[in-house]
């Protein structure tokens, strides 16, 4: 791995919902061949990973994905011309069409990505989940669209059953298991993620995830599994066991190949006590918990580089170690005012030109 500029966004680190990118990063500064420079891009003043100088060289603000693509694409031509980025990897669902819309701008300035195309995107949405299912020949849970909370007083009427899981478009999601709470969490999420929201049929079962790379020619490499152990409140992994389910990778080979993916993903299923595998979501991105890869042997991002960079993986990509186990935990960092107010008023901040 030469000296790279690696620009990783998502360093956001709410306790119950984090972002991938601070674990990103810290899989790539934590290779053994990594001497480069890792820049932490994010949305909000107070992510902990733009300040985190164990992780990241330097830290900027993006706009947000509502500010449309001429802004995103305006602010990133302003980091690049003062870092030089060689690589970028983003690392949350809802600034993904964006920057794959934004591609040819992107690597006309010499930033190399590798991500799914807006086709590939939509197909994955969880709003058409059910439809790829069908085509990779998967089990899916029944889901529809909703727009109102009148819905679920009226919906046993049609069939549904309590409990449901009311989910966002891009993140959260919540169990209800009455009208109430259903209309609850319906109001809570369309007001933070907008509508329409998913209502999907309850499956009783264990969660396993897996999490790997698509070569854009459907294969898919480096496939690292886990079984969550411990939840938060939005039912994200707190602990989780690594482990190896050939049904699972399976089902990933399935519909990486149906989508011809290009770049990380993660794939959650639930397995059922019958063994029947619901797909439950394709997370066009790596997981937050895509450190337990490192711990593993397989680190998935150090790859995901090597295949920017040459084109190609290597033939023989590390099994990953099954029986290894993460907890996750939250802590402080203490940063200066003149550190908070240079990210304020000016967007970013440089760790390497900032006093102890």
């Amino acid at each position: 791995m030469r000296n790279l500029n690696i620009a990783v966004t998502g360093m956001n680190a709410k306790p119950d919902n984090p972002g991938p990118g601070l674990a990103v990063a810290r899989c790539l500064r934590e290779s053994d061949d990594f001497e480069g420079r890792i820049i932490g891009l994010s949305y909000d003043v107070i992510d902990p990973g733009l300040y985190l100088r164990e992780q990241c060289d330097a830290g900027y603000l993006l706009p947000y994905p509502s500010a449309g693509e001429d802004a995103l694409l305006e602010r990133l031509k302003a980091i690049h011309a003062h870092e030089k980025i060689d690589i970028l990897i983003p690392c949350l669902d809802a600034e993904l069409l964006g920057f794959a819309r934004l591609l040819p701008e992107i690597e006309s300035m010499g930033i190399k990505c590798l991500l799914p195309d807006a086709e590939q995107l939509q197909k994955r949405n969880k709003d058409r989940l059910d439809e790829l299912a069908s085509n990779a020949g998967l089990d899916y849970p029944q889901t529809t669209r909703v727009t109102h909370a009148g819905f679920f007083y009226q919906c046993s009427h049609e069939g549904w059953q309590y409990p449901l899981v009311v989910k966002g478009q891009f993140y959260d999601a919540a169990i209800a298991h009455n009208a109430d709470q259903a209309a609850e969490a319906f109001r809570r999420i369309a007001n933070e993620w907008g509508l329409p929201v998913l209502v999907q049929q309850f499956v009783e079962g264990e969660e396993v995830n897996l999490t790997g790379i698509g070569d854009g020619k459907g294969g898919l490499h480096g496939s690292v599994m886990m079984r969550k152990r411990a939840l938060t409140d939005k039912g994200k992994a707190w602990a989780g066991i690594s482990v190896y389910d050939e049904g699972l990778l399976e089902t990933a080979k399935k519909l990486v190949k149906e989508l011809c993916w290009s770049g990380p993903l993660e794939v959650e299923v639930l397995s059922d006590a019958n063994g029947r595998y619901y797909l439950i979501e394709i997370n066009p991105r790596f997981p937050a918990w895509i450190y337990l890869s490192y711990g593993v042997g397989c680190n998935l991002p150090k790859l995901l580089v090597d295949l920017i960079e040459t084109g190609s993986l290597p033939a023989d990509i590390p099994t990953p170690e099954v029986g290894k186990m993460f907890i996750r935990y939250a802590q402080e960092t203490v940063i200066t005012l003149q550190q908070f107010e240079s990210m304020t008023v000016y967007g970013g901040l440089d760790q390497t030109t900032t006093s102890e």
